[in-house]
C-alpha cells in the first residue's frame, strides 16, 4: 500500500499511569476518479484539505495510519484491508467531494473498526460570483453522505457518526473529532483489556452477577479469574525496602486527620499504614505478574488471615485507581469496565453508589466504603481506621474524600433481561460544602431536574447500584462510545 503512512512512534505501549497506548486511527478520503481528467486540479486540492486533517489530529497527539485517497472500489479494498493489519481502532472516512459508496463501504467491511464520516468544507461559502464547476465539487462534501450512510447500514456496517462542518474555524465540528479521536484510545483499552476477578459477588446483589465470556465476546477483552492465595503469594514477597516506598507514597498522597463524630472511624494506626503499604505492594506485584488493566474483588472470608488481607486492599486499591488501573469492590465486573471508560477519557472514574439525599439543599451524597479514583479529589483524599466495615468482615483503613467541585458524570454499565449489555448515563454538578467524617467516598451531587426525580429516572433505567464517577460533562464521549461498540446507552437527564 503506497500512501500507507503512520506517525513516529508515540513510545511504550504502556504509559506512566499503566495505560495501553493510546488509541490507533486510520485515516482515508475519497473521490471520484472520473473527475480527475476533467478537472486537473481537483485531486490536489482535496488532498491538500485531506493533510490538513490529518496533520491537526497528529497535532493533538494522535497515531494516524493515512490511507491516502480512495477513488475507485479496488482502492477501498486494499486500504480496508491495510487498516486492519494496522490494528486501527477508529476509521476516518474523509469525504472530500462527491464519491460512490463502493468508495468507502469496503473500507468498513474489512478494517475491523467503527467509521466515523467527516465532512468538512474547505470554506464557509462558495465565492458566488466566481463560483465553477470544479469549486462546487470542491466543496461536495455532503453529497454523498445519505447515500454512504444508507448502503453501509444496507451492508449491516452503520457508520458510528457523521459529522459535518467547516475544516477551518469550527469549533463544533473539531469537538467532534477530537472527542471521537479519543473515543480511539477507549475502544482499543477496552479490547485490550485484562480484568482480574478476585473471589466472588457479594451475596444476593443480583444486579452484580454477570458471564465473564459475555465481556470478551463483547469487548474483546479478557477476564482473569484469581484467587486471594494469589495476592498473599505476593503480598508475602514484599520487602521491606518496598513497604517503606509505599509508605512514603500513601503520606504524600493522604491527610491523617483527627477522628470525627463516628464512633467506627477512629485514626489511622501505625500499624494498619504498614499493613496496608504492604499490601498495596503485594497489589502492585499482582498487577504487574497478570499484566491486569483492572480489577473486581470481594472475599466473604470468615477471619482468617485471608480476611485480614482483603481487608487492607483499600489503600492500595484507591492509588491503583488513582494511577489508570481501576479496581472495583464487592466483585464489580460491570463497573469495574465503566469506571476504565470513565478514565480513559479523562474524567477519572471512583467506585460509587447513591448515599442519603439532602432534601434541604437538593442534592445526594454519592460515594462507596471502598476504592476510590484519588486523583479527582477534591483536595488531599482523608484516611481513617475503621473498626468495622458495615456489611462485611474484617476493619482497617478507609479513603474518605468528595471530587472535584464543578460539572460531573456518572456512568453505570448494566445487563438488561435478555443480558445485553447497557450503559445508563447522566450530568450533574459536584457541590462544594461538607460531608460525613465516616471514612467513606461522598459527593454532593447535583442532578436536574430536582434530585426526588432524578433518583427515580435513574433506578427505572435498570443500572446496577455501583456507577463510575468523574468529573466533567462526558455523556456525549460515552454515548460516542456505546455507539462505537453496539451497546445501548440511555441518558437519565
Amino acid at each position: 500500500m503506497g500512501e500507507l503512512d503512520r506517525i513516529a512512534d508515540l513510545g511504550p505501549e504502556y504509559d506512566a499511569r499503566g495505560r495501553t497506548r493510546r488509541g490507533r486511527i486510520g485515516v482515508f478520503g475519497i473521490g471520484l476518479d472520473a473527475y480527475w481528467p476533467q478537472f486537473p486540479e481537483l485531486k490536489g486540492k482535496l488532498l491538500a484539505h485531506q493533510q490538513v486533517f490529518v496533520h491537526r489530529l497528529r497535532e493533538a497527539g494522535f497515531e494516524v495510519v493515512s490511507g491516502g485517497l480512495c477513488d475507485t472500489s479496488q482502492r477501498a479494498f486494499d486500504v480496508g484491508s491495510a487498516f486492519r493489519g494496522e490494528g486501527c481502532d477508529l476509521v476516518f472516512c474523509y469525504v472530500a467531494t462527491y464519491a460512490p459508496a463502493a468508495t468507502a463501504v469496503p473500507v468498513a467491511q474489512r478494517a475491523g473498526a467503527p467509521m466515523v464520516l467527516v465532512a468538512l468544507q474547505p470554506s464557509a461559502c462558495m465565492d458566488y460570483a466566481q463560483a465553477t464547476t470544479a469549486m462546487q465539487l470542491e466543496h461536495d462534501n455532503v453529497t454523498s453522505l445519505p447515500e454512504i450512510c444508507g448502503a453501509l447500514i444496507r451492508c449491516g456496517v452503520p457508520a458510528a457518526g457523521v459529522i459535518v462542518g467547516r475544516l477551518h474555524d469550527d469549533d463544533r465540528a473539531w469537538h467532534e473529532v477530537l472527542e471521537w479521536a479519543t473515543v480511539a484510545s477507549v475502544l482499543h483499552d477496552l479490547k485490550n483489556a485484562r480484568i482480574g476477578c478476585l473471589g466472588h459477588i457479594y451475596e444476593g446483589m443480583l444486579d452484580m452477577n454477570s458471564d465473564p465470556t459475555m465481556f470478551t465476546g463483547h469487548f474483546g477483552m479478557h477476564v482473569e479469574m484469581l484467587e486471594p492465595c494469589d495476592l498473599m503469594q505476593r503480598v508475602n514477597a514484599v520487602t521491606d525496602a518496598e513497604t517503606e516506598a509505599k509508605l512514603q507514597e500513601i503520606e504524600r498522597m493522604f491527610q491523617l486527620p483527627p477522628p470525627g463524630a463516628d464512633p467506627i472511624a477512629g485514626p489511622a494506626t501505625p500499624e494498619a499504614l504498614r499493613e496496608s503499604a504492604r499490601v498495596a505492594a503485594g497489589l502492585d506485584r499482582l498487577v504487574a505478574d497478570f499484566g491486569l488493566t483492572g480489577l473486581a474483588y470481594y472475599y466473604r472470608g470468615l477471619d482468617d488471615e485471608y480476611t485480614r488481607l482483603v481487608a487492607a486492599m483499600i489503600v492500595g486499591n484507591s492509588l491503583l485507581t488513582g494511577r489508570g488501573v481501576p479496581v472495583a469492590g464487592e466483585l464489580d465486573l460491570k463497573n469495574c469496565v465503566a469506571m476504565l471508560i470513565m478514565d480513559r477519557l479523562g474524567a477519572g472514574g471512583s467506585f460509587a453508589e447513591l448515599h442519603p439525599i439532602d432534601f434541604e439543599e437538593d442534592f445526594v451524597l454519592v460515594g462507596h466504603d471502598g476504592p476510590a479514583h484519588i486523583a479527582i479529589s477534591d483536595e488531599k483524599p482523608v484516611l481513617r481506621g475503621l473498626s468495622l466495615y458495615h456489611g462485611k468482615r474484617g476493619a482497617g483503613l478507609s479513603v474518605e474524600f468528595n471530587i472535584k467541585t464543578g460539572p460531573m458524570t456518572i456512568l453505570g454499565l448494566t445487563q438488561t433481561y435478555d443480558g445485553r449489555f447497557k450503559m445508563v448515563l447522566a450530568e450533574g454538578e459536584s457541590l462544594p460544602g461538607p460531608i460525613p467524617a465516616t471514612g467513606n467516598t461522598n459527593t454532593r451531587a447535583k442532578f436536574a431536574p430536582d434530585v426526588a426525580t432524578f433518583c427515580e429516572r435513574w433506578s427505572l433505567a435498570g443500572p446496577t447500584h455501583h456507577f463510575a464517577l468523574g468529573v466533567g460533562h462526558v455523556a456525549s464521549a460515552i454515548q460516542k462510545v456505546a455507539t462505537a461498540i453496539g451497546c445501548e446507552a440511555e441518558v437519565v437527564t
